[in-house]
């Protein structure tokens, strides 16, 4: 499949597939084993030593975990990845492999949940400063740039602000200061949005939701795009590895600084499950995307809805970046707002359809209350300053009959 460049969706059904090496088998086997058999010490020893590469411990890596990684990778056009347990997994260990106490980053203030808090509580426990900006505010991120700062983070698509940074000019940024350029893309997927053409340096996703896309399989992956060079003035602990791995040293101290010693490594029945999701990425985007369209046309235009929040509406200050950056719908993820929480929770309780429950990108379509759910530990300045107001609602929209999701939304509404 690295022969020749076959279109997207050719890639995620026949990406990362070595049926020769498997007994001719269309799927990856799962390789549910601890650890691997080897004939004698000194073939051990090599692949230990790193001398031929080989498979010798789950935690350290993993056939059917490997033919996600290069899936994925050629997904997202890097030169290779490292699949882990969850996809905050994956934020944690693409970072603090570049981080170290002392040092600071650059984050938009657009993030899920548990990101905010990462970054906001873990890595200060670590010496790690993380600098707050606002996502879209190309300014800001200029302004807060330090010799001590290491790397930029944003969303692709805000969750669940729905803001969308401009990516290209924002690398501009990153790398006219030697900072590479970290981008969650679980939202759009790379069928949406592939931003190593936009000037990206690194790419995570939380492959539990549209790259699985049936809420069976936790997981998380980082994709490098091998094009930082990492320079010795500003990353000196990286010299090693570009020794070692050359264009694949980051990805190589993400595997063996990170991963393999924090113990992150993904389960390969996530991995296998993830895998038969990405056959159908492509066909479940296309529908994901007509699906919201619509759903979010009903919204804007029922009496009870005060407002609605996606990229894509002429109102929405993203408006004009969606337009260049996206050419094919930017998410399937919207909110919107009734007049208080009692209203919200009221709407939540008449549906019939949709689940209410804390996930997205799942081929059923899923609301959730964040304010008082996903959020409600988070004191109510911390709220109103990441967007999440009482009343808010985000909603994941599936894959189902759009006219059967609309119905359901339409008699849940008008029963409040």
């Amino acid at each position: 499949m690295t022969d020749k460049k076959y279109k997207f969706d050719t890639l995620t059904v026949h990406g990362g597939l070595n049926p020769e090496s498997w007994y001719g088998s269309t799927l990856p086997p799962i390789f549910q084993t601890a650890s691997h058999r080897f004939s004698t010490a000194e073939q051990l020893s090599d692949v230990f030593a790193g001398k031929v590469r080989g498979f010798i411990y789950q935690r350290l890596r993993n056939p059917t975990n490997e033919a996600l990684e290069n899936r994925i990778t050629q997904l997202e056009g890097g030169v290779g990845a490292v699949v882990t347990s969850s996809g905050m997994a994956a934020i944690h260990n693409s970072l603090t492999a570049v981080l170290q106490s002392g040092d600071e980053m650059i984050s938009g203030n657009s993030l899920f949940m548990s990101t905010y808090l990462l970054f906001a509580n873990i890595f200060k426990k670590f010496g790690i400063n993380v600098n707050f900006v606002e996502s879209t505010a190309l300014g800001e991120y200029e302004k807060k740039i330090t010799p001590r700062t290491k790397a930029i983070f944003v969303e692709s698509v805000g969750n669940p602000k729905m803001d969308v940074p401009d990516i290209e000019k924002l690398a501009a940024i990153a790398h006219q200061n030697n900072i590479p350029l970290v981008v969650d893309n679980t939202m759009p997927t790379p069928y949406l949005l592939n931003p190593f053409k936009l000037g990206a340096d690194i790419v995570v996703h939380s492959t539990t939701k549209y790259l699985s896309g049936h809420g069976d399989a936790l997981g998380g992956i980082v994709v490098d795009s091998g094009n930082f060079d990492w320079p010795k003035e500003k990353y000196p602990d990286f010299e090693m590895f570009k020794e070692r791995a050359g264009e694949k040293a980051y990805l190589d101290k993400v595997w063996r600084e990170i991963h393999i010693n924090v113990g992150t490594s993904q389960s390969p029945f996530h991995s296998y499950l993830t895998m038969i999701g990405v056959d159908t990425l492509a066909v479940r985007m296309k529908r994901h995307v007509e699906n919201v369209e619509k759903l979010v046309e009903f919204m804007v235009n029922h009496g009870k809805v005060k407002w609605v929040n996606h990229p894509s509406l002429k109102e929405s200050p993203s408006y004009e970046t969606v337009k260049k950056q996206f050419s094919r719908g930017c998410c399937a993820l919207f909110t919107f707002g009734l007049s208080n929480q009692e209203e919200c929770f009221n709407f939540i309780r008449n549906l019939q359809l949709v689940y209410n429950l804390a996930n997205l990108g799942d081929c059923k379509t899923l609301v959730i209350h964040p304010y008082s759910s996903q959020y409600v530990s988070f004191d109510i300045a911390t709220r109103t300053k990441l967007g999440i107001t009482p009343d808010l609602i985000r909603v994941s929209v599936g894959i189902e009959a759009i006219e059967d999701i609309i119905a359901d939304f339409e008699q849940a509404l008008d029963k409040i």
